[in-house]
């Protein structure tokens, strides 16, 4: 079943990159919620993808990159890199740690929480001490 709930999280994350919110959304139970920390609350999935459909409107391509997976029997905690490049060349990374939890083999909850990470413009120095 792990392989099974990798697999599923890959898929989706890879409906989201193509932009084939309707392919996600059939991937997630008729009551599945996302709870994201930015102060809205818990949504609908449907509201929560429509939101990424917006978020997204002027995105040349988007790609995330997981940098960490724990899974267990029917949830998925990762930490993963969204990487997004605009219309007009600009780019832009979201950093995120996000927890899936599934039921029936259907992702029915999402809990993502967004995180700043600050640009490095110069090198770091060592520390004298």
């Amino acid at each position: 079943m792990e392989d099974d709930i990798d697999d599923r999280v890959d898929l989706f994350l890879r409906s989201l990159e193509a932009f084939d919110f309707t392919a996600a959304r059939t991937m997630c139970t008729e009551a599945a919620t996302v709870r994201q920390n930015d102060g809205r609350g818990e949504q609908p999935i449907g509201e929560s993808l429509d939101r990424l459909r917006s978020f997204t409107a002027d995105a040349d391509s988007l790609r995330y990159d997981v940098l960490r997976r724990f899974r267990n029997p029917d949830e998925v905690l990762q930490q993963h890199v969204l990487h997004l490049v605009g219309n007009d060349g600009s780019r832009s990374d979201v950093h995120a740690a996000v927890y899936f939890r599934f039921q029936d083999g259907l992702i029915h909850r999402i809990e993502e929480y967004v995180y700043a990470e600050p640009v490095l413009t110069r090198a770091r120095t060592r520390d004298p001490a």
